[in-house]
């Protein structure tokens, strides 16, 4: 047996060992991230610490891996942060695809709804791993302490404040999956015919609309609050925006919407919904977030 061939069947299986967690490390860094184009740059350079390091010596690749993409999330989460301070107006995950896949390779689809993204952003990134290791991913306490290089009861700690901070901000009573679909219809209804009574009955009082443009689109660049003033603001645009085909998607494990116009995706539109109705809209206008949405057939 050759030295070559030795070494190119270990690379087979270090591949294939890679790709059967693959799903599982997206999922991760894109919980961690909110970016498919971080995420994937996360994963890329796992695969190449892996292949480079001395694969004999780890008895748990899959821990060994997901260790790996989650420390260099953490770190990574920490440079985003100061880059999302000079990030013109609102800034929104970026939206993926789940209709093959709902829970994103996780155990569940926990840490995947959008307002869930928004809230994890403003968690500390250590914090925010840990929670998605626990509810998304279902690790148990002591591996959690080990990825992120804390003691056992730290890491129980940070998940219990992470999922206290989450129930505070949201604060919600939730909905079903057909409620969510049944209330995007109602107010993709009354948003094309500009009816603004009908807007304000679908939204609480406490209603938020947050727009992201990047700065390469137009779009609101600070939130607009309470219910007369969102639906003033999306009457305003009614007559022009709506131009081109909407069309009901998948994505971030609940109903959405877009807006198709010359066989591109051009607006990306989600709901917060709770039993008291749409506590927040958010818009993706941002082309570079949109241009890895499958066009809906």
């Amino acid at each position: 047996m050759s030295i070559g061939s030795q070494a190119e069947r270990d690379l087979d299986t270090a591949a294939e060992t890679f790709a059967a967690v693959r799903p599982r490390l997206f999922g991760i860094a894109y919980r961690m991230l909110g970016t498919v184009a971080d995420a994937e740059d996360l994963v890329q350079e796992t695969w190449l610490r892996w292949q480079a390091y001395d694969r004999a010596s780890v008895r748990e690749p899959a821990a060994f891996l997901a260790t790996t993409i989650t420390r260099l999330a953490i770190n990574q989460a920490q440079s985003a942060r100061a880059r999302r301070e000079t990030y013109i107006g609102p800034w929104l995950p970026e939206p993926v695809d789940t209709s093959a896949d709902p829970s994103l390779g996780a155990e569940r689809g926990e840490a995947l709804e959008f307002a869930v993204l928004v809230l994890l952003e403003k968690l500390p990134p250590t914090e925010r791993a840990a929670y998605v290791l626990r509810e998304a991913f279902d690790y148990p306490y002591a591996q959690i302490a080990d990825i992120i290089q804390a003691s056992e009861a730290s890491a129980r700690q940070l998940v219990s404040r992470a999922r206290k901070h989450l129930t505070e901000e949201r604060h919600v009573r939730e909905v079903t999956h057909e409620e969510q679909r049944r209330m995007l219809g109602a107010f993709l209804e009354a948003a094309q015919s500009g009816d603004m009574a009908a807007l304000e009955s679908l939204f609480t009082a406490d209603i938020v609309s947050y727009s992201d443009g990047g700065g390469l689109a137009r779009a609101s660049r600070i939130p607009v609050r309470t219910r007369e003033v969102v639906a003033k603001y999306v009457h305003a645009f009614a007559d022009r925006f709506w131009v081109g085909e909407v069309r009901i998607v998948e994505a971030n494990g609940a109903p959405a919407a877009v807006l198709v116009r010359d066989g591109a995706i051009v607006a990306f539109i989600t709901l917060d919904v709770t039993a008291d109705g749409i506590r927040r809209l958010q818009w993706v206008l941002n082309p570079q977030k949109l241009e890895r949405l499958p066009l809906p057939v």
